[in-house]
């Protein structure tokens, strides 16, 4: 029998091939796919949803009676309360990448996660977890002389904006380099009068087309520009990253969790 999974927001373009990964795999048992009561798919067979073959578990928009290991979640930042109280109410890990959350929904994970294993990210790519984990370094090592620029893209559909990874890049960066947060952040720049504030990381998001996801961090000086970028060619990175953090967390204690614990960072 491989991992009981139950997949929130199952009928969306991350959960659909959460679904579909999931399955290939074949260390996975999907029990539960759960989506908003008015999405169209309610009702119809998981499988086929992130077409692939039937699953025998259809789409639904509670929680079924069933048995569940490990909960991945990337659904809209209101149905994030409902899902923690599942986990707390069955003792059952969490992996949550949703995005936009509050202040009082990061609360609500950091109590839960008292009792549960909980790891909440705003990217699971392997590749930008790392940039996560270098970004505050490389601005500590140039120095405030550098000017410091995210920009980041995304799809036409991404509701949130700047994305949760240029957030956390971002806050990355003023912890590394004593800057406050959020207080550091312009987000974009216009008028006559925009010329940038010395010490200030200005925020810039695009939204255009099917662009799966570019970050790009630009430092840049008096005589030369530094880029960091990661660039994700599909969801599926993602996928591959929330799968491995799902197998990793239901072996851990109850705790608050990140990637970097994940990937040893």
């Amino acid at each position: 029998m491989g991992i009981k999974l139950a997949v929130i927001g199952a009928g969306g373009r991350m959960g659909r091939r959460i679904l579909s990964l999931a399955i290939e795999s074949g260390r996975f048992d999907i029990v539960a796919a759960i989506e908003r009561t008015d999405h169209p798919d309610i009702g119809k067979d998981s499988g086929l949803i992130a077409s692939t073959s039937p699953t025998g578990v259809v789409l639904t928009d509670t929680f079924p009676k069933v048995e569940i290991d490990v909960v991945i979640d990337f659904s809209l930042a209101e149905a994030v309360d409902r899902t923690i109280e599942h986990c707390l109410d069955h003792h059952i890990a969490l992996v949550s990448g949703t995005t936009a959350v509050s202040n009082e929904q990061r609360e609500k994970m950091k109590s839960a996660s008292e009792k549960i294993p909980l790891l909440h990210a705003t990217n699971m790519s392997v590749g930008m977890n790392m940039l996560f984990s270098l970004v505050g370094k490389v601005a500590t090592m140039l120095g405030d002389q550098y000017d410091i620029e995210i920009v980041e893209q995304h799809h036409r559909f991404k509701k949130d904006a700047p994305s949760g990874s240029a957030m956390t890049l971002a806050e990355n960066i003023c912890r590394e380099t004593g800057r406050p947060f959020p207080e550091s952040l312009v987000h974009g720049r216009h008028g006559k009068e925009a010329l940038r504030k010395k010490g200030a990381i200005t925020m810039h998001a695009v939204r255009a087309g099917d662009i799966t996801g570019i970050h790009s961090i630009i430092f840049g000086t008096l005589g030369e520009t530094i880029t960091l970028n990661h660039t994700a060619n599909s969801r599926d990175t993602f996928v591959h990253g929330a799968l491995r953090a799902a197998e990793w967390l239901i072996q851990q204690k109850a705790g608050l969790y990140s990637m970097a614990d994940v990937l040893d960072l």
